[in-house]
């Protein structure tokens, strides 16, 4: 909240009050509002956010072309620090997860999955999360809090300091997309989202398209519609089931907003065509929705809507009942779907000795220091 004051914890769990005012998460609108009321043109309020998300500045005194006065003035009204890295891990297959904790001590995780021309860097928006999907980690952990637009905006940051990808370039990026599919259920926390997906869309900061950008749902569907019109980013459902009773036991949020309703919202959904597709995403779950006629069902209810299927081998994690279909099974459901004129690609596994494959998120402290990590540098 623009103005607010935040508070501090430090290493022996006391909190100090900072009343510096945050701009990381503000709004354009916001922003320049924030400047002009100090006193400043507009002009000023642009070349700061050019500082901060083109060039990823950390401090003010990096703000070159800002008499040193006034950035002496900044630093002391503002802050635009990111949020502290607790554990930062590598996967054997190069995936990078950080744990990141805010001013309140709260922690998310975040994840980089590289591969050769590009990236995906998958993004929390809650601590915790509210919709206990029972084959997914993060829906044991149960949800705290919403984070705010800089919070979500603030683990783009500290992922760019990571892989050293300031100033911005639009070529040859290391983290060229975004997906909403960190911790928590995004359309829970649409109006924190939006801002921040506008803020990495902004034109002269990250500037990342608005193509490169996916949502993912796990079925709020009043929240569809709207997103398509204001946002128009890539919408991702997790689908799971074809069936609304076992859909109410994967995905509970079904028994809100059924099959029927929830795909009628895809159809209707305002970004879609056959250039952007609808990813409806399908964990593979042995004997419990996978299936040849599960398959042939899949094909069936999606009829009439641009769409694509990943269907992703269930990520174990500690503790779950669930496993994962046979590679054979795997194959044979994709092919199904494929025939039927469908493009079903099978995720790849990536982060899975870390803990940071699809699924497998969960930001308790105690979890996280149990761990084995192989540690890197910021």
């Amino acid at each position: 909240m623009p103005g607010a004051a935040t508070s501090t914890v430090m290493a022996d769990g006391a909190a100090t009050a900072d009343q510096r005012r945050p701009l990381i998460g503000l709004s354009r609108e916001d922003f320049a509002a924030e400047i002009a009321a100090i006193g400043e043109k507009p002009f000023r309020a642009k070349q700061m956010w050019h500082w901060i998300y083109h060039r990823g500045a950390r401090r003010f005194d990096d703000m070159a072309n800002i008499p040193k006065s006034l950035r002496a003035d900044l630093a002391q009204m503002f802050r635009i620090d990111r949020p502290d890295v607790t554990a930062l891990q590598l996967s054997e297959d190069t995936t990078r997860k950080w744990l990141v904790r805010f001013d309140d001590g709260r922690e998310v995780e975040c994840v980089h999955i590289p591969e050769d021309d590009r990236g995906a860097l998958c993004v929390s928006s809650q601590v915790g999360c509210t919709l206990t999907c029972s084959f997914c980690h993060t829906g044991t952990q149960k949800l705290v809090r919403n984070l705010t637009a800089g919070e979500i905006v603030g683990q783009m940051m500290v992922a760019r300091d990571t892989v050293g990808e300031w100033p911005n370039s639009s070529e040859d990026r290391m983290i060229s997309n975004v997906v909403m599919m960190g911790m928590g259920e995004p359309f829970y926390n649409y109006d924190n989202v939006a801002t921040a997906l506008r803020i990495f869309m902004d034109p002269e900061g990250i500037a990342m398209s608005r193509r490169r950008i996916t949502l993912s749902t796990s079925g709020v569907v009043p929240m569809i519609e709207r997103c398509g019109r204001e946002l128009a980013v890539n919408l991702a459902v997790s689908l799971h089931a074809v069936r609304d009773d076992l859909r109410d036991v994967l995905v509970p949020i079904n028994r809100k907003h059924p099959i029927a309703e929830l795909l009628e919202a895809c159809k209707t959904y305002p970004a879609a065509n056959n250039a952007r597709r609808i990813t409806f995403e399908y964990v593979m779950l042995k004997d419990v929705n996978d299936s040849d006629a599960d398959a042939r069902e899949l094909v069936r209810l999606i009829k009439g809507i641009p769409a694509k299927i990943n269907l992703i081998p269930f990520n174990a994690w500690p503790g779950v009942s669930y496993e994962c279909s046979s590679n054979n099974r795997i194959r044979a459901f994709a092919e199904i779907v494929n025939d039927a004129g469908y493009s079903s690609p099978v995720r790849v596994p990536r982060g899975r000795d870390i803990m940071a494959a699809c699924g497998q998120l969960k930001s308790e402290s105690e979890r996280a220091r149990g761990e084995s990590t192989r540690t890197l540098p910021n």
